[in-house]
């Protein structure tokens, strides 16, 4: 299995063989959407908060006396049924969504994303993105030249969510420079997610050689070798 390989002008450099183990996997909706709502639940931050009726100010004494009055039985005014009173099954900001996730699971399942990706035509493999200084202007003409690649020529104009340019290690000027996009984000290959790869209609990785090596090195097979 090969990739073929492009420099920031849009020129083809070569090409690059790829794992089975990290692009052949065939589709597996069930384990994706599993992970995504995992990874969902645990970024989760609870915001809403309701009080109960142990919560509620007030509603100690006893409204009026138990029997006699003609009246239903009520030992507070803070009870849910009466207004002012505590809420029922509410929103709790102390409640826990997380979902365990094993690690396994998260590398096939962001695997089978990048497999699918792939297939679709919709990660390009760069040898290199990089700047001597942060300069916007070098990365419109980066992306100018990267979408005279044939698939890739609507990279520019798409609005939201174009491309996501995986680099091999922390670059600061290449962050600095395509900071200024909306539908562009950098990030480093380490920290790629299955959320963030479904986000992104593209996937741009630089230095493949090394992008490379990285994943392979997350599959089971190889850890299980050791």
């Amino acid at each position: 299995m090969e990739a073929k390989v492009y420099d920031i002008t849009g020129r083809e450099t070569g090409k690059v063989t790829l794992p089975k183990e990290v692009f052949g996997l065939p589709w597996n909706a069930d384990l994706v959407h599993q992970v995504m709502v995992g990874q969902s639940s645990n970024a989760r931050t609870p915001v809403a908060h309701t009080k109960d009726r142990s919560e509620v100010r007030g509603g100690g004494r006893k409204p009026w006396r138990q029997k006699g009055t003609g009246r239903a039985r009520h030992g507070s005014s803070r009870s849910p049924i009466w207004s002012g009173g505590g809420v029922t099954f509410g929103p709790r900001n102390d409640r826990n969504y997380s979902k365990k996730i094993n690690k396994k699971m998260r590398t096939k399942a962001l695997f089978t994303v990048l497999s699918e990706k792939l297939r679709d035509g919709e990660i390009l493999f760069v040898d290199s993105i990089s700047f001597n200084e942060a300069k916007t202007k070098e990365a419109v003409k980066t992306l100018e030249g990267i979408s005279k690649i044939k698939g890739f020529g609507g990279l520019p104009q798409k609005k939201k969510n174009s491309a996501l340019i995986a680099l091999s290690s922390h670059d600061i000027n290449t962050a600095k420079s395509f900071r200024n996009f909306g539908n562009i984000l950098v990030e480093e290959l380490r920290n790629l997610n299955v959320i963030t790869a479904l986000t992104y209609k593209y996937i741009i990785v630089a230095n493949p050689k090394e992008a490379l090596k990285m994943l392979e090195s997350r599959t089971f097979s190889k850890r299980n070798s050791k």
